[in-house]
């Protein structure tokens, strides 16, 4: 059970108004309780700052995150602790080739003392909801989150269901062993946000995971709360309210659209590609104390927003060519606007 929340500008329930509508917070305060999250999440996690960073963007831009990468990095424990600082329910399926999608949804099961049907939720009625190695199970199970992730709600025996708030999903995936997996179908990955990979940790990093584990003389890595879900709204609440640009919006809108006729690329990103795109770079600049958005924001998260967006043509692929490499190709093609705050 997660501790108290510290003290802090607006930690608790009253940064929700009386009608239960968040109240947005100052960025400043974003920004505060954002790195003390990010501090507290570092007593755990070694090495992924940044992976945590865009992580913890994304939440606060209400989106979901894809980690794809070899397994044994950390993730899981990352995601955990995520959770835990945020105050978070946090819930974790381990996807498996039998899964079904009520094993992720719930189901009614019957009552033999009260002869009727009774709902049981769900793993995904949480606030953190981790679905590791989520190609490893098959693409009618994986579609089961797809109205949860764009709707905030499950449709189980003809009735809607509506999902904790804040939701949001976090998944794993292994790129490298594909046997027995079942990759992601298109409409699948496009809910995801961001799609990020971790990497190896270099050796100092190696071996400061190694020191922490035997001070720990325990496998679990506590992670205290900072924040409480209220709290987390009011931040997305303070997120959404900061204008961007026009001049940074269209800069979105050109890499998007860049994507769409690059010769390499059979399939570019659509519309919701250039919109997580100026929302995500939006939640960065937050972060880092801004109320404004520069284009040095959308060429940090350009990488993670659209390159699980494209499709490469067949020549592409058989020539080893990476939907990394061909965003960043674009970030150095497309013209960035000389954008400064214009207040």
């Amino acid at each position: 059970m997660n501790e108290a929340p510290d003290d802090g500008p607006s930690t608790s329930a009253s940064a929700s108004t009386s009608a239960g509508a968040a109240r947005p917070l100052p960025v400043a305060d974003v920004a505060e309780l954002g790195e003390r999250v990010l501090a507290e999440v570092g007593t755990a996690v070694v090495g992924m700052r940044d992976a945590l960073q865009i992580a913890l963007a994304t939440i606060l831009a209400g989106g979901h995150v894809l980690f794809e990468d070899v397994p044994g990095l950390g993730k899981t424990l990352a995601a955990r602790s995520l959770a835990a600082a945020l105050g978070l329910d946090f819930a974790r399926l381990q996807c498996t080739p039998d899964l079904l999608p009520a094993d992720i949804t719930g189901s009614s099961v019957f009552d033999p003392a009260t002869r009727t049907f009774e709902f049981r939720p769900g793993p995904v009625f949480t606030g953190l909801f981790l679905a590791d190695e989520i190609n490893r199970t098959a693409p009618k199970t994986q579609s089961a989150l797809l109205e949860a992730m764009a709707e905030r709600q499950v449709s189980i025996e003809g009735t809607s269901r509506p999902l904790p708030r804040p939701f949001h999903v976090l998944a794993t995936s292994n790129p490298v062993e594909y046997e027995g997996t079942y990759p992601l179908p298109e409409a699948q990955l496009d809910r995801f946000m961001v799609r990020l990979a971790v990497g190896y940790p270099d050796a100092d990093q190696e071996a400061e995971v190694l020191t922490r584990r035997l001070a720990r003389r325990q496998e679990a890595a506590p992670v205290r709360q900072v924040v409480d879900p209220a709290t987390v709204l009011a931040m997305q609440a303070g997120t959404e309210a900061v204008a961007v640009d026009p001049d940074v919006v269209r800069y979105c809108v050109d890499l998007a659209a860049s994507t769409r006729g690059h010769t390499a690329l059979e399939v570019g990103a659509s519309p919701r590609g250039s919109q997580n795109l100026v929302l995500l770079a939006r939640a960065v600049a937050v972060l880092d104390g801004r109320d404004y958005v520069l284009p040095e924001d959308v060429k940090r998260v350009a990488v993670p927003v659209l390159a699980h967006r494209i499709t490469l043509t067949p020549t592409a692929w058989a020539s080893a060519t990476r939907p990394e490499s061909v965003v960043s190709d674009l970030l150095r093609a497309v013209p960035t606007p000389a954008t400064v705050r214009s207040r």
